[in-house]
């Protein structure tokens, strides 16, 4: 089958291939993959700014198709269905934080940039009917990541003032829409006035260009500040959020594309009792939840571009350029 590896000998560091497949274990299905989407993890793996990376090893977290075939133990009912894959591997029992053994499809296993996939049958729902192919392959890892992040860890409440900062990337769009069907009045930022203009069309409330220099104090005019924050870059951007969420409100991080801060407003932060919350993906509930959610609400996310395998690498360069805005797809 044709697939996209990681092969750090080629200057793309991306190589389609022909790969064999494998026989399938007691409790794992086959999906031959409709659609498949990507994440900045998918890039930093190729940067090789992942752990556990190597060369051969078959990209992407996110798909959606058909499944195929199954190993032994698999109810005879779900062959051909039409599922989307949870890329969440072994979080546990514990709803609070991922087990010792947790993974996500990939890296270091095999994952869906490729025209099959096998995953544990318990890895797969049904794919939501009002989306498309390409619209499902998106909704996984964004989808989750951005669910738990605003439920479960941020608990945010019908009302409740919201900012998702650094709209375009996949999390940030399903928080900005998932955030609007839970109720929240919604804000958001980007650098991109384009980005922001695309959020307006969607019902955010208020945008905020973090280039300009005055968007702190517009942000604390216009809402009274935030009950919650949703950000995945961190870095110094951290003390400018620590500055608009209301006293008692939280910021919720899910990644750190600009790195550790190099001073932190301490003071700020005990005194206004401010919670400073990480999460990682989420829960097999939470995605469950989250699917639930999108069905309800018809949710569909924004699709910046469709790209066919063999230009893999200029949907990589896409991701890494940051000019997408919702998320990036390939098909076989």
């Amino acid at each position: 089958m044709k697939a996209i590896t990681l092969n750090s000998t080629q200057p793309s560091r991306l190589l389609l291939t022909e790969v064999q497949t494998r026989s399938l274990m007691p409790g794992e299905v086959r999906v031959l993959i409709k659609a498949a989407a990507l994440n900045h993890r998918d890039e930093w793996c190729r940067q090789g700014r992942y752990p556990n990376i190597k060369d051969g090893v078959i990209l992407g977290s996110d798909g959606a198709g058909i499944v195929s075939e199954i190993g032994e133990g698999v109810d005879y009912s779900i062959l051909q269905k039409e599922v989307i894959i949870n890329p969440a591997l072994n979080w546990g029992d514990n709803q609070k934080v991922q087990s010792s053994s947790f993974e996500i499809l990939g890296m270091p296993r095999n994952g869906t940039l490729a025209e099959s996939v096998i995953v544990p049958v318990d890895r797969l729902f049904e794919r939501p009917q009002h989306m498309s192919w390409e619209e499902s392959a998106a909704l996984p890892l964004a989808g989750l990541t951005a669910y738990r992040a605003l439920t479960y860890q941020g608990n945010i409440q019908s009302g409740e003032n919201l900012l998702v900062t650094g709209f375009g990337g996949g999390v940030a769009q399903f928080a900005v829409q998932f955030g609007m069907a839970l109720g929240a009045k919604v804000s958001t930022s980007s650098s991109s006035p384009e980005k922001l203009e695309i959020a307006k069309s969607l019902g955010v409330l208020h945008t905020f260009n973090y280039l300009d220099h005055n968007w702190i104090s517009k942000a604390v005019e216009e809402t009274n500040g935030f009950d919650l924050i949703v950000d995945g870059a961190v870095g110094d951007t951290l003390n400018h959020l620590i500055q608009v969420a209301k006293p008692g409100g939280k910021v919720v991080y899910y990644g750190a594309t600009l790195g550790n801060p190099t001073k932190l407003e301490a003071r700020k932060i005990f005194w206004n009792q401010l919670k400073i919350i990480g999460t990682t993906m989420g829960s097999d509930q939470d995605f469950k939840n989250m699917v639930s959610l999108v069905n309800e609400k018809k949710i569909k996310p924004i699709i910046d571009q469709v790209f066919k395998f063999e230009d893999a690498e200029k949907a990589f360069d896409r991701m890494r350029d940051g000019k997408q805005t919702g998320k990036i797809v390939l098909v076989p």
